[in-house]
């Protein structure tokens, strides 16, 4: 177990040499082809995955069937037409991941047993209590995930970011001024 995590780490630092690799953290990496840059961050058009189902960016993607836009970091420099490497951390994913499916199940389940403990102490009908108890947790669970969502999807952890230019766009040529035209100075 030991020698395959070592060797997956030499295969990841080999892939990524100019980046520094932290320990256990895996990254989900996506290509794409940048189509938009504003200020730090860049818009990039990449293929749909499975990964984007839990993914705690999905505020910033915009789906076009199998195609997406995500605004992702830029701190590659990348510029309009790259083709670039984006990742996040897969442990941001899972966190997001849980906050989105598990915790309202979980406050759903506490509610229950919070309500049927309660309604037999008080001598209430306990199925009720439990069901209103689950429901009303349940459904104030989504007003804290969606409060934490927005604070998540605003720290640089929870943010893809572009890390490898691997095509670079072509410069595009510029063509020299005609007699005609208005740099030429001819009227």
């Amino acid at each position: 177990m030991m020698r395959a995590r070592l060797r997956l780490t030499s295969i990841i630092e080999d892939d990524l040499p100019e980046r520094d690799f932290k320990g256990e953290i895996f990254m989900a990496r996506e290509e794409g082809i940048v189509i938009d840059v504003q200020a730090d961050t860049a818009k990039v058009k990449t293929v749909k995955s499975a990964s984007c189902e839990g993914c705690a960016s999905q505020g910033s993607c915009t789906a076009q069937g199998n195609e997406m836009e995500v605004r992702v970091m830029n701190p590659a420099g990348a510029r309009v037409g790259d083709r670039v490497v984006i990742e996040f951390e897969t442990g941001a994913l899972l966190k997001a991941t849980f906050l989105l499916y598990i915790f309202p199940v979980l406050c759903l389940l506490a509610g229950a047993v919070v309500g049927n403990t309660m309604g037999e102490r008080m001598g209430l009908n306990p199925s009720a209590l439990s069901a209103a108890a689950g429901f009303s947790l349940f459904f104030a669970s989504f007003f804290l995930v969606k409060s934490r969502g927005n604070r998540m999807s605003k720290k640089d952890a929870y943010r893809p970011k572009v890390v490898r230019i691997l095509k670079a766009a072509a410069p595009s040529p510029v063509p020299p001024p005609t007699e005609n035209s208005p740099e030429s100075g001819s009227a």
